[in-house]
């Protein structure tokens, strides 16, 4: 039989070793579940779940209704329109993490996207940072922890491996050639291209 000793040894032991193994995850940029493990609650009912869209880039953008980058939500459904019959998904996540500038129910945001003409698919409102963060930031933030959004409108670009292609701060507009391009290259890119 074992002593008290032994078993917080062996606890301990088992601990470092998962503890060691998730960061050389981490630090190879990989992690066991891809983006395409999440879904979010739609802002009208049902859920946006990922898996829908697998082998599809997805844009994952944190929006607000009452910041100074809201107006981005038109290159955003400009990118929708350029490369949606192309296969990129996008999904607009409100936040009120930054500034307090998501503070309205869903009718309040459902409003705000419906003004600047938004056909692509809204979250309910969530959190992106901290410890009550949504799962899926939770996992982008463990990938890629130097890329965590800072402010409203932070846009995570998602490639057909399920993995995260390129991130973009609020300050790069949507329509940004940089965005055009990455979205461009996740596009053509097949998953073993990417994988290998």
């Amino acid at each position: 039989m074992m002593d008290r000793r032994s078993v917080v040894s062996a606890a301990l032991a088992a601990i470092a070793a998962a503890a060691a193994s998730r960061q050389a995850l981490a630090q190879s940029g990989m992690s066991r579940i891809t983006a395409y493990g999440f879904s979010f609650p739609g802002l009208a009912g049902g859920d946006i779940r990922l898996s829908e869209f697998a082998g599809k880039p997805i844009m994952i953008v944190n929006t607000a209704s009452l910041c100074g980058f809201t107006p981005q939500y038109a290159g955003l459904q400009e990118l929708w329109t350029e490369f949606h019959d192309r296969g990129l998904m996008i999904i607009g996540v409100p936040s009120n993490d930054f500034g307090g500038q998501e503070p309205g129910g869903a009718a309040e945001i459902a409003a705000t996207a419906q003004h600047h003409h938004v056909a692509f698919p809204i979250a309910a409102k969530a959190a992106v940072k901290g410890p009550n963060a949504h799962p899926f930031y939770k996992w982008a933030a463990e990938a890629r922890p130097k890329d965590v959004p800072r402010w409203n409108f932070h846009k995570y670009l998602i490639g057909r491996d399920g993995y995260i292609a390129d991130v973009f701060p609020q300050s790069v507009e949507p329509v940004d050639t940089r965005v055009k391009t990455a979205i461009a290259r996740a596009l053509s890119q097949s998953v073993s291209e990417r994988a290998g």
